[in-house]
């Protein structure tokens, strides 16, 4: 039970950061316009990628990836006093995109841990118990 505990504090961090992640990224990509969107989403493909290799578990990178996705829809919304933090550059859209894609993609990769066992040519073994 203790394992679990600590497994489930580690994906609370990881999505804790990949709030963080999101909010420098969306001030990065905006303020350094040429290398910021390409810095901003490195930031956050090494977070989700991290955190799967790391927990060794595609939920080690959806943690992550759900904070920054919580965290960034909101700040694409406007305020009320016109204050806004995404504007409507490609640059912005390259970020918000990629980075959701970036999420899905470090999400369904397998983790290099659980790599089908020596011997065997392929899932069809494993289905046969090989």
């Amino acid at each position: 039970m203790r394992a679990r505990g600590a497994r489930i504090a580690v994906y609370a961090v990881l999505a804790v950061l990949g709030g963080a992640v999101a909010v420098a990224g969306a001030l990065v990509q905006a303020g350094w316009f040429p290398l910021g969107p390409l810095l901003a989403l490195g930031g956050s493909v090494a977070l989700f990628y991290g955190g799967a290799r790391l927990t060794g578990t595609r939920v080690g990178a959806a943690a992550p990836g759900a904070g920054w996705t919580l965290v960034v829809l909101p700040l694409t919304t406007s305020r009320p006093e016109g204050d806004f933090v995404f504007g409507t550059g490609g640059g912005t859209y390259f970020f918000l995109l990629g980075g959701m894609f970036a999420a899905v993609v470090c999400a369904t990769i397998t983790p290099s841990g659980q790599l089908p066992p020596t011997g065997t040519t392929g899932p069809a073994d494993l289905v046969k118990g090989r």
